[in-house]
């Protein structure tokens, strides 16, 4: 298999550095300065036990890749960018006479649970991904890890649902370049228990990582509103206990060249300016079934807001307290 990273950034990178590290086939997509600096310089995985440069294939865009009929497609950007990139890849022609959308495997490596139902609309083979992963990526060209022993925790499954062969083989190669990754039927019920702790990633971002770390009230409540409209649905999720018995000793966060993992994916976003975040696609998720329910989520609408407002206007994290956003959840809907 050759595995074709779309989003090589702290998720992406990390994944497809380690597989090409342990002699896979490896491509690695991506834009701006950080494609710019992997292809002068390649690929620096900083890893807690040691950094190195690996010399993998950069482009773009799939004009620059031949697909072939062994490809696999793994999308590891945030959700907000998945429609377009699933469309520029979808049609694009296999050697063998078909297309990426009919024949490829796709893998949603992201938070969220939206992209997976995205891409099956296009493609025919669908695979989820639950990531539990500490991973960085502020630097063009440079990706931290903090994970070990074990990178981290990968669950795979076709989507809806389900297991076949081409998810056991994917996840013996990832087991094989340090990460855990377990084949499961249910790869939907640990998204969507991951979901439930990424409903604080915006509280990370807007507050700032110190003062997100003591926001416990906060916590709490966009965790249970979120537990309870999943609740209302009648969707499953896995426990944060499963996932922490799993991960256990296996997936701890270990200082990286002297320094402590600075924080999360959407608190990174802030910080690197880029504009969008992936708030719609976590606390949003909450607020739209919520909607759909008649249920009040104001403290994830309020966050999502909030969210939103600091990547348009390229606030860094630390542009509101956990007091000035619990008093505006408090606020009449109107007046949020």
């Amino acid at each position: 298999m050759r595995y074709i990273v779309i989003g090589a950034g702290a998720i992406g990178g990390t994944i497809g550095g380690r597989l090409a590290a342990s002699g896979h086939e490896v491509v690695l997509v991506a834009r701006g300065a950080h494609l710019d600096a992997l292809r002068a310089n390649g690929l620096t995985l900083a890893t807690p036990d040691g950094t190195s440069t690996l010399d993998i294939p950069a482009v773009t865009g799939p004009a620059e890749v031949g697909l072939r009929e062994d490809d696999v497609l793994i999308l590891a950007t945030k959700t907000q960018d998945a429609e377009p990139l699933l469309t520029e890849w979808a049609w694009r022609p296999v050697r063998g006479g078909t297309v990426a959308a009919g024949s490829l495997p796709v893998l949603c490596a992201q938070n969220g649970v939206a992209s997976e139902r995205i891409a099956l609309r296009r493609f025919r083979h669908v695979y989820g991904v639950c990531v539990w992963m500490p991973a960085t990526h502020l630097e063009p060209g440079v990706v931290e890890a903090s994970g070990a022993p074990k990178t981290g925790l990968l669950h795979l499954g076709r989507y809806p649902s389900g297991t076949d062969a081409t998810a056991d083989q994917i996840g013996a190669d990832l087991a094989g370049s340090g990460f855990l990754a377990p084949v499961v039927a249910d790869v939907m019920r640990w998204k969507y228990g991951k979901l439930l702790a990424n409903l604080s990633n915006a509280t990370e971002a807007v507050c700032g990582h110190d003062a997100w770390l003591h926001a416990t009230e906060l916590r709490r409540r966009v965790t249970a509103e979120g537990r309870a409209v999943l609740d209302a649905a009648g969707i499953a999720y896995a426990s944060n206990k499963e996932s922490a018995a799993i991960r256990a000793d296996q997936v701890q966060i270990i200082p990286v060249n002297g320094a402590e993992r600075s924080g999360g994916s959407s608190w990174q976003s802030l910080t690197r300016g880029t504009g969008s975040i992936e708030a719609d696609y976590l606390n949003g998720e909450i607020v739209l079934m919520a909607r759909e329910r008649g249920i009040p989520v104001p403290v994830n609408e309020v966050l999502q807001r909030l969210a939103n407002q600091a990547a348009r206007d390229r606030r860094p994290p630390g542009s509101a307290t956990p007091d000035e956003v619990l008093a505006l959840a408090a606020l009449p809907a109107g007046a949020r």
